[in-house]
């Protein structure tokens, strides 16, 4: 029975692609800089071979590596979670989502505002954490729906749970995506509750992701349709708007998915466990903090050696990540930059791929593996 295990490192990169400063980014390198950190670890990922992929010249290689390694660019033209997930799942998109600079449309706001009764605060790109703490308290006082955007294609909603419940913020939410299409077709809308009193509010673990449908099938319709198992962890599901998935769990914590991640190993299934770890990208990423990142990756590092033990015969694990964030850039947004994979398996040889042309090589090689029939941008790497 054929199972693959694929892990995004949600916003792990690994060095800034050569386009980089068309998206806004320079001298970025996600991996580099957490790794710089007293708090950093890899043993067992530099066992694996992490260290041998291409420019990954700040961490030792490995001399005989147990995993097949390569470097990975990104093909889309985009640096965020749904385009980069897309991306992995064999959806190379040649187009940006749309993203705001400048706030969304007031014509967007008024039927918005119209259909939720609720008034909007904010209107501009903005820090997760400091939005709520400069509109917080307005909200509360108003019920007035604090809306704003960032780097990225997203339309996100936060408030207080005492005054909007998560459930009602979910229906907000869509309404919000099925007013969000054609030329405003947004990557996702996020819900993000927040509890606490002023000054001292603090986002919750209710977070939900409202994403737009990929464009065309992916990997997960593909070996869902052909009868394998696609289980999703984390916010998988929300990623791919529940498409291709048969079984799923939601998660609040890269722990949280870790511990779903291994529970997986005691199932019977053929088919995909595809886990998205987003700690690195939420927590530590957007809000600059290395030590934390740095700390997190140790934690996944420790973790990995109980998950590979647990691992049978024909199952491979597959580590990757989505795009970068780099804690300690200019700027809080996601990073356009190269993302790493991992392939370990009793049954794959190690090597080095060098760098690969698209994050599709992913979805072509678990396709392969599976003996599963998809067409796409990517290679399989493993035949």
């Amino acid at each position: 029975m054929k199972r693959v295990f694929l892990i995004v490192l949600d916003s792990c990169g690994i060095g800034a692609m050569p386009d980089c400063a068309d998206f806004g980014d320079k001298d970025c390198n996600t991996l580099k800089r957490i790794s710089a950190s007293p708090y950093f670890s890899a043993e067992n990922t530099i066992k694996l071979g992490l260290g041998n992929i291409d420019g990954v010249d700040y961490l030792p290689k490995a001399e005989k590596p147990s995993a097949l390694v390569a470097r990975l660019a990104e093909k889309s033209k985009g640096k965020d979670t749904t385009i980069g997930h897309w991306e992995i799942a064999g959806v190379v998109s040649d187009k940006p989502l749309p993203t705001y600079p400048e706030g969304f449309p007031q014509k967007l706001l008024d039927e918005f505002s119209r259909q939720t009764g609720r008034g909007v605060l904010c209107n501009k790109p903005y820090s997760g954490t400091d939005v709520i703490r400069d509109y917080g308290k307005q909200h509360v006082e108003t019920g007035d729906l604090i809306v704003y955007t960032s780097a990225d294609s997203v339309f996100q909603i936060a408030a207080h749970e005492a005054v909007v419940p998560p459930e009602l913020l979910y229906e907000y939410c869509r309404i919000a995506r099925k007013s969000l299409t054609g030329e405003h077709a947004v990557g996702r809308v996020i819900a993000r509750p927040f509890e606490g009193e002023y000054p001292d509010f603090r986002r919750t673990a209710n977070r939900h992701d409202f994403s737009l449908e990929p464009p065309k099938p992916t990997l997960l319709d593909a070996l869902s349709d052909n009868g394998k198992t696609v289980y999703a962890i984390g916010k998988i599901r929300d990623i791919f708007a529940g498409k291709g998935i048969t079984e799923y769990v939601f998660t609040h914590s890269n722990a949280e998915g870790m511990e779903e991640t291994l529970k997986a190993l005691d199932r019977d299934f053929e088919g995909l466990c595809f886990t998205n770890l987003v700690d690195y990208d939420m927590l530590y990423g957007h809000r600059q903090d290395v030590d934390g990142y740095a700390k997190a990756f140790a934690e996944f590092d420790k973790w990995l050696a109980d998950f590979i033990k647990g691992m049978k015969s024909d199952d491979v694990l597959m580590i990757t990540a989505d795009h970068g964030c780099d804690p300690g850039d200019s700027h809080t947004d996601h990073t356009r930059e190269y993302t790493p994979l991992i392939v370990y398996g009793e049954n794959i040889k190690p090597a080095n791929l060098g760098t690969r042309n698209t994050f599709a090589d992913i979805a072509a090689t678990v396709a392969d593996y599976l003996n599963v029939p998809f067409n796409c941008d990517g290679e399989t790497i493993i035949s």
